[in-house]
């Protein structure tokens, strides 16, 4: 299994406005999360990337993606039936191979492995790697804990022998409550109350798209029935990866996201400076 293409998903009506939001990344260059989300990929090995939009956005697109717009592919989402549809207009452009997708409103940011973050490994190269060594469809998961759950499609598995963070999976709910994860999708070994919820980024094979075009045309068609689907089909894993996921369309996500990319990057310092001098300029309450 080799990944060079990836598909990001943007066409949804009200988060689309999400990936065009500006920040400065950790290079210190002021650019749409949209540019960050495509350096991530082709940093990944995915040198041709697929972005679904809303029909009439793709010049808007075009120009977020910055320096990167000459190797996009823009894809109208015709008629808007749902998150599994949308990923299912880049057949055509992921030609029957594993390819990299990613959520349009999501930002990563990883763990440097020791005080220099150049060393760190981005998110989406720590994904592919694992899937081309593995041979299978692999989604990116996160511990999260259950007053999350209503924003996440959640997994349930059991840990591969003598693997760290790597997980078969057997089960996918959308967006569960936290009785049903409770009931059917804890996994042993995860913090009381905590669930593997999905991180924005997957690795998937032909056979969900399939699925996908399979599913019923009847409603809006989601890609978390064809996961859950897909683990009875074929060889399916999840993977915590070394580093985080910042939804930008919770409250305070650009703010969250920008601190953590700040905090990841030179200006560490400066930035906590300035944090712990807003923090002392706060009234005590009393």
């Amino acid at each position: 299994m080799k990944i060079t293409r990836a598909v990001i998903t943007a066409a949804a009506r009200d988060d689309r406005h999400l990936p065009l939001q500006q920040l400065v990344d950790r290079d210190r260059q002021t650019k749409a999360a949209l540019a960050i989300i495509v350096e991530e990929a082709v940093a990944a090995g995915a040198h041709e990337v697929a972005i679904v939009v809303r029909p009439g956005d793709e010049a808007t697109f075009r120009e977020a993606a910055g320096d990167a717009a000459s190797r996009l592919e823009l894809i109208p989402q015709t008629e808007p039936a749902g998150y599994g549809h949308a990923i299912l207009q880049a057949r055509r452009f992921v030609a029957d191979e594993p390819f990299l997708h990613f959520v349009g409103d999501h930002l990563y940011v990883s763990d440097a492995a020791g005080e220099q973050e150049a060393i760190a490994t981005p998110c989406a190269r720590q994904l592919v790697a694992i899937a081309e060594a593995e041979g299978c469809a692999v989604s990116a998961v996160q511990a999260t804990r259950e007053h999350m759950l209503p924003y996440f499609g959640t997994v349930g598995g059991r840990l591969v022998a003598g693997r760290r963070g790597l997980y078969e999976i057997d089960k996918v709910l959308e967006k569960p409550t936290p009785t049903l994860a409770e009931r059917e999708l804890i996994v042993p070994g995860l913090r009381a109350g905590h669930y593997l919820c999905f991180f924005g980024m997957h690795v998937l094979t032909p056979t969900v798209l399939d699925l996908l075009d399979a599913a019923s045309p009847e409603g809006r068609r989601q890609l978390s029935p064809a996961l859950a689907a897909l683990a009875g089909r074929e060889r399916y894993l999840s993977a915590e990866l070394a580093g985080r996921r910042y939804n930008l369309g919770l409250t305070y996500g650009l703010l969250t996201a920008q601190l953590a990319i700040g905090l990841a990057g030179p200006d560490r310092g400066e930035i906590l400076a300035q944090l712990v001098d807003l923090l002392a300029k706060q009234p005590t309450g009393e």
